[in-house]
C-alpha cells in the first residue's frame, strides 16, 4: 500500500550558494557519505541539489514534513550496486520508519545544469 508520495524541484546555484559559504549548511544537510561522494563529481552543485530535492521530497511523501523535527543529514542518498539511487534513514528517521511501517522506499532523481528534482514513493 502507498503511504505517501513527494516531489521537489530546486534551482542547483541556490544549494550551490548555500555549500560554498562554508558556514555549516553542508555538514547540517548532507551526510559523511553524501559529502564525500559530491564532492568527487565533476558537477558537484548537480549532485548535492539532487539529493537536497530527495531529501525535501521524503518529507513530503512522509505527510509530516519537518514535523518530524529531525536532522536531514539522517536523509541519506546512496545507490545501490547498480547505480540506482535510494534512501538510507538513519538515526531518528529510522525510528520513525520503523514506527510507521515505511518498508519499502522508491527514490528518482534527476538534475540538469540548473534545475535538480526528485520523487519519492513510501509503501508500507
Amino acid at each position: 500500500m502507498i503511504v505517501g508520495i513527494g516531489i521537489d524541484m530546486i534551482e542547483v546555484d541556490r544549494v550551490l550558494e548555500k555549500i560554498d559559504k562554508d558556514s555549516g549548511f553542508k555538514q547540517l544537510i548532507f551526510s559523511e557519505n553524501e559529502i564525500a561522494f559530491c564532492d568527487g563529481q565533476p558537477a558537484k552543485g548537480e549532485s548535492y541539489a539532487a539529493r537536497f530535492a530527495a531529501k525535501e521530497a521524503f518529507l513530503k511523501a512522509t505527510g509530516l514534513g519537518l514535523t518530524l523535527g529531525h536532522k536531514l543529514a539522517e536523509i541519506e542518498v546512496a545507490h545501490d550496486g547498480n547505480g540506482k539511487p535510494m534512501l538510507n534513514l538513519l538515526g531518528n528517521f529510522k525510528v520513525k520508519s520503523i514506527q510507521h511501517d515505511w518498508n519499502k522506499i522508491h527514490l528518482s532523481i534527476s538534475h540538469l545544469k540548473t534545475i535538480a528534482c526528485a520523487v519519492v514513493i513510501i509503501e508500507q
